[in-house]
């Protein structure tokens, strides 16, 4: 989810939820990343499933971000 940085003030939520958002994506990631390194089944399953529901999270905080959803809009 890479793409123009918005700045908000610290008060501002969004703010917050931006940082959080870069951390959970480098992590899923370097998940992405370390499953062809693993040789057992199950790890990589874990690590893919890691990823996956990190990415669903970003999405989560970028419509916050967006106030996209419905029961989310200010």
């Amino acid at each position: 989810m890479s793409g123009p940085q918005q700045t908000f003030t610290e008060r501002d939520p969004r703010h917050h939820s931006a940082k959080i958002k870069e951390m959970l994506d480098k992590t899923a990631r370097h998940c992405g990343e370390d499953i062809p390194k693993i040789t057992e089944p199950k790890a990589q399953a874990l690590f893919e499933t890691t990823a996956e529901v990190l990415k669903g999270f970003i999405t989560a905080y970028h419509h916050y971000e967006k106030a996209e959803e419905p029961g989310r809009r200010r």
